[in-house]
């Protein structure tokens, strides 16, 4: 039992034995009261966060992909849904994460792709200019990666969410073309 309860137990049953109550419940019944009290608080408190952590889960961008397809053709490589007050959004790949070229798709609202950066399990980066408009339901240029198919750590992203009737988020999606050139 915590201390405080101790204290305010000894305190109430000294104002009830001299005739002062601090409420019309005994003590003992004021006690039991306070513990079922802290149950419920604990167990309410518990049942949002665990709510809270759900719900927060549910709606968390895919800022981290893992490849496990090695076939030939586009792979989505990784989401995320890009707001008004971020400008930069990093997307990791880790698994079969050897691609020849990317392409962004957009929904949703219309973006400006500003930058790109390609980061390589090497070490190397590549950096992009791709100042480029994607609207809505709209897709990038092809961007090709220097050097062939090669293994990417992430892709960063510089951006702008452009203005829109709703002031919708976009959600934006990267995909990557396996080449499969070095496979026999």
């Amino acid at each position: 039992m915590c201390e405080w309860y101790k204290l305010f137990w000894k305190f109430c049953n000294y104002l009830h034995t001299r005739g002062l109550y601090l409420c019309t419940i005994k003590p003992s019944t004021l006690f039991i009261k306070f513990k079922i009290m802290k149950k419920i608080l604990l167990i309410s408190a518990l049942i949002f966060a665990g709510s809270y952590f759900t719900a927060n889960a549910q709606t968390q961008d895919k800022t981290h992909s893992l490849m496990v397809s090695d076939s030939k053709g586009w792979h989505k490589i990784g989401e995320t849904t890009v707001n008004f007050t971020k400008e930069r959004e990093e997307i990791l790949v880790t698994g079969a994460d050897r691609f020849a070229s990317i392409k962004f798709k957009v929904m949703d609202a219309p973006i400006q792709l500003t930058d790109l950066e390609v980061y390589f399990e090497s070490g190397d980066k590549q950096v992009i200019k791709v100042n480029s408009s994607i609207k809505a339901a709209g897709e990038s240029r092809v961007i090709d990666i220097k050097g062939g198919e090669r293994d990417l750590k992430k892709v960063v992203f510089v951006y702008k969410t452009l203005p829109n009737r709703k002031d919708d988020k976009a959600h934006v999606e990267i995909w990557g073309f396996k080449t499969n050139t070095d496979k026999k």
